[in-house]
């Protein structure tokens, strides 16, 4: 098949695309200018490419700003398929860790109370309330919270996602309006195997490991006034964002799903054919099922209810970072869910796709929606603001929060980045980055971290992670999102 970069073209400023050819039924869209094109050397837009060959895949499959490599599909990319026309649904278009999203918090702080209290009682500065929160919410590779449920427990979080933690007050109610979906995919927990199921009931509160986070932040810039003031967002006033998903439920899940849908598929004159369905695919990690296939629909159950699991799992955390802020100041400190995203989920969505409309399958894997502020979801609040998109850096640098647009739905499907994505895979950085150099540097610039294990910090370091600020200028320029406030991390926890 020839290579991708010959069919490559700049379509206007921000925007490359890659020209159908060979097996693609699509052309795909990459956010970036050259310069930034240039930055990987990865397979991720390969991986697009073999994307948009995927049975029933409509208007262009879609590669955001901080796009590469990930299991079949890119991560930061979106890919839909029309599913009243044999549209395919793929579980390496959502990734092994269901629901992995970002939840933000704005805390009724200023950078001064904080930092003037821990001084106050301990003389070191953010280090007693950064290890309270690393004790209250485990990082790392343990499974295991604090939080073990009953089965009945884990089988309503499973159907009710967020409203089930908080009705067991591992959650607030109060918080669900301002999640998307309301924290709940309409799911059956008898969708899931007992193996999975054994791995959800000691996690529910825990972070994880790898590039998941807790990570306490300052306003530092806002840069639209209207939008932050609807989110609850000023200069100076501290932020939370957690960073976390479905742990290893949302794994076993994935990896029962594509095991069974790659054993339906042969290779056969360069291609992977399944002869049950009459499709072909151009990697076996793209192993897909027809939506309305009784695979198709066994993953999509599955995938929703360990969704909800994410969902809870975030809003277990929450709850554990408002104890912990009450033990540290000796009073209650007003936390507010500012918005809670998924970007690892497919849904099921209507969008108007070359003039025609389509009930599509929308894979966004390491990417966010980011739909206009006329959308049905967001009455109220967020009505002619847009969806918030959060949008977190490196751990040395600042994160974001953006906004869709104001109306309407912007041509990716209405979807935007999640974050500033990998420069280097994990074995590179372990090999380049000194981790003691890593945390020598983030301690100059007032960053305290708390980790597990000093590799990860290796994974993880800011030379690990494309600039976050092209990131956000080629999102903005293409027009999918906009900035609306700038953070500035201060206590990181990390697996």
């Amino acid at each position: 098949m020839e290579d991708w970069r010959d069919f490559l073209e700049e379509e206007e400023k921000s925007v490359m695309r890659i020209k159908r050819r060979g097996d693609m039924l699509v052309d795909a869209i990459v956010v970036a200018d050259e310069a930034h094109m240039n930055k990987s050397s990865d397979k991720s837009l390969e991986q697009l490419t073999n994307t948009a060959s995927l049975p029933g895949v409509v208007g262009e499959a879609w590669g955001m700003a901080d796009f590469h490599q990930g299991y079949g599909f890119p991560i930061g990319g979106v890919v839909a398929t029309e599913i009243e026309n044999g549209g395919v649904i793929s579980p390496g278009g959502v990734g092994f860790d269901i629901n992995c999203g970002v939840r933000m918090c704005s805390i009724d702080l200023g950078i001064d109370d904080l930092e003037t209290l821990t001084r106050r009682k301990s003389g070191s500065g953010n280090k007693e309330f950064g290890n309270r929160l690393k004790s209250r919410i485990p990082s790392g590779a343990t499974g295991k919270s604090g939080n073990m449920l009953t089965r009945t427990e884990l089988d309503e979080i499973l159907s009710e996602g967020a409203k089930a933690a908080s009705e067991i007050g591992l959650g607030n109610s109060e918080d669900l309006r301002n999640m998307e979906m309301n924290g709940q995919l309409e799911a059956d927990a008898g969708s899931l195997s007992d193996a999975a199921k054994r791995k959800g009931f000691a996690a529910l509160g825990s972070i994880g490991r790898g590039n998941h986070f807790l990570e306490i932040q300052v306003v530092d810039r806002i840069f639209d006034e209207r939008a932050a003031k609807s989110f609850g967002l000023e200069r100076g006033r501290l932020t939370a964002m957690i960073h976390t998903g479905s742990r290893g439920l949302g794994y076993q899940v994935c990896s029962e799903h594509v095991k069974n849908l790659e054993s339906k598929f042969r290779k056969s004159e360069g291609r992977w054919k399944s002869e049950e369905w009459g499709i072909a695919i151009n990697d076996i990690q793209l192993a897909s099922a027809p939506f309305f296939s009784k695979e198709g629909q066994s993953y999509f159950e599955a995938m929703k209810a360990a969704g909800n699991y994410a969902f809870a799992n975030r809003s277990s955390a929450t709850q554990q970072l408002r104890k912990a802020l009450k033990a540290h100041m000796g009073e209650e400190i007003d936390v507010n869910v500012v918005y809670d995203v998924c970007h690892n989920i497919a849904r099921v969505e209507d969008h108007v796709v070359h003039g025609k409309s389509c009930t599509c399958c929308v894979h966004r894997k390491g990417a966010t929606r980011a739909f206009g502020g006329d959308n049905p979801e967001l009455a109220g609040r967020f009505a002619g603001i847009g969806q918030p998109v959060l949008v977190p850096g490196d751990m040395g640098t600042s994160s974001y929060v953006m906004a869709g647009p104001r109306e309407g739905t912007n041509r990716a499907f209405g979807s935007s980045c999640h974050g500033a994505g990998r420069a280097m895979s994990r074995t590179e950085a372990r090999e380049k980055i000194d981790p003691l150099t890593v945390k020598k540097d983030l301690h100059e610039k007032g960053i305290s971290v708390y980790e597990t294990n000093e590799k990860y910090l290796s994974e993880e370091a800011p030379l690990a992670y494309k600039d976050v600020e092209d990131v956000i200028r080629l999102t903005q320029q293409t027009g999918l999102a906009r900035p609306v406030a700038r953070l500035r991390p201060l206590i990181v926890i990390k697996g």
